[in-house]
């Protein structure tokens, strides 16, 4: 098969996999959706919010375009389902120019609820999943990736949360996406199946999901709750969140999986290097650490002497076609 091929079955596998949206897997109860009717604080609430959290019929806002505002929105049902796909429809805007804006979105997927933070109006070192849709660079010396910038974060209780370095120790992966002040809806997708974590972004009004991160060997367990969070500091935006619908996965496991405690599982990667030793791109690519001195000095020693090599090889090559010319007179 030409290279092609192989290329479209590997965007296939995972973009092509992303639902559509189907309804007859659609979870309610884990479902934020217009006109927000069990949102509150009732015994019967599905969904229940704090801080600077507004509810209107037609979006919820977790900050206004004011500075150093929290808000967040969870629900109150834990989720049981071992495979499953959130769709979250979202608007990040306000009045700030360029660069003069903050701080972001964060979606979550983790043991406790309701617990106001640090990390984007959330806890730190918090148990289970989060994705991070930040809007403001405060790593400076991070000039390798444009913002906003759309990470990934799994995290076991022990790990804190790098807001000075944009969360770059722990991130799994992430990408660049204009968020910010768009005229049409932006969406945002995170599928966890079998062990694997896709995020894919639909942000440029074209009606296709773009692949954003795409990592194996990640565990979660069942009965975590979902949520939303977002905060502002000395810069602001508003946030709002227009709906979070989950779709259930319909996936066979093996009988041993089946048979496992899902709810004892405890949140983690299995990578072959540490996140701390990678650095993603602005595609959310994994490559190598920035080189240090030592790596640059082999590599120009290698390259010196690959020159040295080659020169000695050229000068006997010539020196025997010359002796065989020599011959012929």
């Amino acid at each position: 098969l030409p290279c092609s091929v192989f290329l479209w079955l590997e965007v296939c596998l995972v973009g092509c996999d992303i639902t559509d949206g189907n309804t007859e897997h659609l979870k309610r109860e884990h479902s934020l959706m217009k006109p927000y009717q069990g949102v509150g604080s009732s015994p019967s609430s599905q969904w229940d919010f704090w801080g600077s959290t507004l509810v209107t019929s037609s979006y919820v806002r977790l900050t206004p375009d004011e500075r150093s505002k929290q808000g967040s929105i969870w629900n109150t049902v834990p989720c049981h389902l071992k495979d499953w796909e959130m769709h979250v429809q979202f608007k990040v805007h306000g009045s700030g120019k360029k660069n003069l804006h903050g701080d972001g979105i964060a979606i979550w997927y983790t043991k406790d609820r309701l617990h106001p933070g640090p990390v984007f109006g959330n806890q730190d070192q918090f148990l289970g999943l989060a994705l991070f849709l930040d809007t403001f660079r405060n790593d400076l010396h991070g000039m390798d990736r444009s913002f906003p910038y759309i990470s990934a974060m799994v995290n076991n209780g022990s790990v804190s949360y790098d807001h000075g370095k944009d969360g770059r120790s722990s991130e799994l992966g992430g990408c660049s996406a204009e968020i910010r002040n768009r005229e049409h809806d932006t969406y945002l997708a995170i599928r966890y199946s079998k062990g694997r974590l896709t995020v894919m972004v639909d942000v440029d009004d074209k009606n296709e999901w773009k692949e954003c991160i795409d990592i194996g060997g990640v565990r979660l367990p069942t009965g975590y709750f979902f949520g939303a969070s977002a905060a502002t500091g000395d810069l602001s935006d508003n946030h709002d969140i227009i709906s979070m619908k989950l779709y259930q996965l319909m996936v066979e496991h093996t009988p041993e999986e089946e048979n496992l405690d899902w709810t004892k599982i405890e949140p983690s990667v299995s990578l072959l290097k540490s996140p701390k030793d990678n650095i993603d791109d602005p595609t959310g690519n994994f490559r190598g650490t920035p080189l240090t001195g030592w790596k640059v000095f082999l590599l120009l020693l290698c390259a010196l002497l690959g020159i040295v090599v080659c020169a000695v090889v050229g000068a006997v090559v010539f020196q025997k076609r010359q002796e065989r010319n020599k011959r012929f007179y």
